[in-house]
């Protein structure tokens, strides 16, 4: 295998493995029986929406990494290691603490992140910007979700 080819296996997986951990908190009967505003998607939809999203982060870090490995994207990369590790934390916030308004502040921050990555990237490479694109949209929504559930519970 290339270093290209075994680079991309290592982003994919790290990608891939933040969501893993993630998904180790689950909802649990707790999150059934919370108020939700009525466009919260079925549950069915959230695992394939994160393993496609995961997947893009993976490719997008690769990209950035494959042109300008980690000394010459050392802070666009600095910053996808950060958000990745804020995506990781709203999953315990959320569903193992239990804790609505930590989440919701969280993921505000998580946003901001993922838009300065995605920027950050796009500088570097635009392809690889333009592949978190979906992530901060899907995080915006999220945002808005976690809101809407903290406020209607508290």
């Amino acid at each position: 295998m290339t270093r290209a080819t075994v680079g991309l296996v290592l982003w994919l997986f790290l990608c891939l493995a933040v969501g893993w951990l993630g998904s180790q908190f689950r909802p649990g009967e707790w999150y059934i029986f919370l108020a939700k505003p009525s466009w919260t998607p079925p549950s069915g939809v959230f695992a394939p929406v994160w393993t496609l999203l995961y997947v893009m982060m993976g490719v997008a870090a690769w990209l950035v990494w494959k042109r300008w490995g980690f000394d010459g994207a050392s802070g666009p990369l600095g910053l996808f290691f950060l958000q990745l590790a804020l995506n990781a934390l709203w999953s315990y916030l959320f569903f193992g603490r239990r804790d609505l308004g930590g989440a919701a502040v969280e993921v505000v921050i998580l946003w901001l992140l993922i838009l300065a990555t995605a920027v950050a990237f796009w500088r570097k490479r635009p392809i690889a910007g333009a592949l978190l694109l979906p992530y901060l949209c899907w995080v915006g929504f999220a945002s808005a979700l976690n809101y809407q559930i903290w406020r209607l519970n508290a």
